[in-house]
């Protein structure tokens, strides 16, 4: 049988020392790479849950509700949400609530402001004076005040809207109109008391004005300022 000299041995060794080394190094790198695809996909799985998290949160909304409602306050709503969606998230009417000039199925933006009133909140001369032409504009945003009626050029429920705070001592009647609640009658009122009394010194003054309580100052007071 043919034995190997000393030299021989020591290159077989050589030589299977180099097999193995090649071995443990092709399975290394495969088992790495393995490691790395699952952290990858991880990492993008967890990505995509994040943007799905934003895109939903970017969907919603939040408004204002207050007024004849069981529970007044902030609340999260979807962007698509109506005003009835809003009243339902308050917890509901309240027993007083008069809802006979507002729109429920009006069509919510981020940031508005709606205000139930209550049964006999407007009956008097200024519900009145609204005979063809009813506007409950009962909902604010940033911009002004939306009127919740259909409008009869556009035939649809957008409303108008009127930008800027409305100053209370230069402003005409026709822009005191614009106001939630003030009809010809109470906007006469509030020119007749500053050309009698002078300027409003501040926006609180506007209540000395008959037929401007506090519920209706409470309405109107985001939307008026004095200069």
């Amino acid at each position: 049988m043919y034995e190997f000299n000393k030299k021989q041995k020591i290159i077989i060794v050589i030589i299977f020392s180099i097999i193995i080394i090649a071995f443990l190094y092709y399975i290394y790198t495969k088992d790495k790479s393995t490691f790395i695809s699952s952290e990858e996909l991880e990492v993008e799985n967890t990505t995509e849950e994040e943007t799905e998290e934003v895109e939903e949160e970017s969907q919603k909304i939040i408004v204002h509700v207050s007024g004849a409602v069981n529970k007044e306050g902030i609340v999260e709503l979807d962007a698509d949400s109506r005003i009835s969606d809003a009243i339902d998230k308050a917890e509901g009417l309240a027993e007083n609530a008069d809802t006979k000039k507002i729109n429920l199925a009006f069509k919510l933006e981020d940031g508005m402001k709606i205000y139930i009133p209550k049964i006999g909140e407007e009956e008097n001369e200024e519900t009145q004076e609204t005979t063809g032409d009813e506007t409950s504009q009962y909902i604010t945003s940033s911009s002004g005040v939306i009127d919740t009626q259909e409008n009869e050029s556009s035939k649809n429920s957008s409303g108008k809207i009127t930008k800027g705070k409305i100053n209370i001592n230069t402003a005409s009647q026709t822009e005191l109109e614009t106001l939630p609640g003030i009809g010809p009658a109470t906007s006469s009122k509030i020119i007749s008391y500053r050309e009698e009394n002078g300027k409003f010194e501040s926006i609180e003054e506007i209540k000395e004005v008959s037929g401007i309580g506090d519920a209706k100052y409470e309405n109107i007071k985001e939307l008026i300022c004095v200069k």
